[in-house]
């Protein structure tokens, strides 16, 4: 960590991630001497709590990053091309928490748990956190990787609402207070947010169709996945759930291995894995749920088992907070590196 106090901005301040980003460094007392809250236009002018006192959030469009040493960006794609090179450019160190520069070839893609040795590479002045999904399975596989090797990944994840911003949790629970009122869920607005309704309902759509039929959000996962596992050729397939919880993603796996694994040997492999909690039959906690999960920074582990169908199987359920872990804490943790040579 940095033995000196160090200029950080927040772009996105207001957010869901804006906001736990905010909450991080504080809980995990980053040196923070001087910081600075970026939003829109909507909702510059207002005070959101720090310490003991108040900060004012800025107008991003007059957004000068002069002085800045950590800028984390945490509003979407569109945002973080336009503001965030114009940030490095003024000298700080961008961590942006959109997809637009995840598979950038200079810009370090990063789970501090898996890969932060890329840190190290010569990059743009910009860091990449992968999606919220991406990070949990790469947490939970890379101790396997590391002991055996993949051969092969279907991944079925279930996610949280939160994924989709204050707006996906307003419709939410606007929907749920609807339906339990005997209203129609939703009103005009429920399109603009998920494509169904999301209240007592599972949409297998996160984001928006490719043309061989799957979704962005699965394409991002598999990309970043082989990524920051650097195993670009690796065999992925992803369908990915949105789910009527407010806040965890949970991650159901099951892996193909380059040498057979016992899942004994692989639960005692996870008990040792950085960043992983472990959860077993006969604990307190036979097995994470979304519930369990939130407002945690780990990665949980459960039901890991022996696939019966494959001789080198294993499967597992996984889950994390998608806004602590999946975000703002992935984010911080990487400043917390990066802070040591500033």
């Amino acid at each position: 960590m940095a033995e000196r106090e160090l200029t950080v901005a927040i772009v996105g301040a207001t957010g869901a991630v804006g906001s736990e980003v905010l909450r991080t460094l504080e809980e995990r007392v980053f040196p923070v001497g001087e910081i600075r809250l970026f939003a829109s236009a909507r909702s510059a002018g207002e005070r959101v709590e720090w310490g003991a006192g108040a900060l004012r959030v800025e107008d991003l469009e007059d957004a000068t990053f002069d002085g800045v040493e950590v800028a984390f960006f945490c509003a979407g794609g569109a945002v973080s091309a336009e503001y965030g090179p114009r940030a490095a450019d003024a000298g700080a160190i961008v961590i942006d928490k959109s997809s637009h520069f995840r598979m950038h070839p200079d810009v370090p893609l990063v789970v501090p748990e898996v890969n932060a040795d890329d840190l190290a590479e010569r990059h743009l002045g910009i860091v990449a956190s992968p999606n919220c999904t991406t990070i949990p399975i790469v947490v939970a596989l890379k101790p396997i990787a590391d002991a055996v090797g993949l051969e092969r990944i279907v991944a079925a994840s279930y996610q949280a609402v939160s994924g989709g911003g204050k707006r996906g949790i307003d419709a939410l629970s606007r929907e749920t207070i609807d339906l339990l009122n005997m209203r129609s869920p939703g009103g005009d607005e429920r399109g603009s947010v998920f494509p169904r309704r999301i209240a007592f309902n599972c949409i297998p759509q996160v984001d928006a169709f490719l043309e061989d039929g799957s979704t962005k959000e699965e394409a991002k996962v598999v990309a970043e996945t082989r990524r920051v596992l650097h195993l670009e050729s690796l065999p992925i397939a992803v369908t990915c759930v949105r789910v009527p919880t407010f806040y965890g993603h949970t991650v159901a796996l099951t892996v193909e291995l380059a040498q057979p694994l016992d899942a004994a040997d692989a639960r005692r492999i996870l008990r040792e894995a950085p960043g992983v909690i472990l959860c077993e039959m006969g604990d307190e906690m036979p097995y994470p749920t979304a519930a369990d999960v939130g407002g945690t920074d780990a990665v949980y582990v459960g039901r890991v088992r022996n696939d019966p169908s494959h001789p080198r199987g294993l499967q597992l359920w996984v889950a994390a907070d998608n806004v602590r872990k999946g975000a703002a804490l992935n984010a911080v943790q990487i400043a917390e590196i990066l802070a040591r040579d500033l």
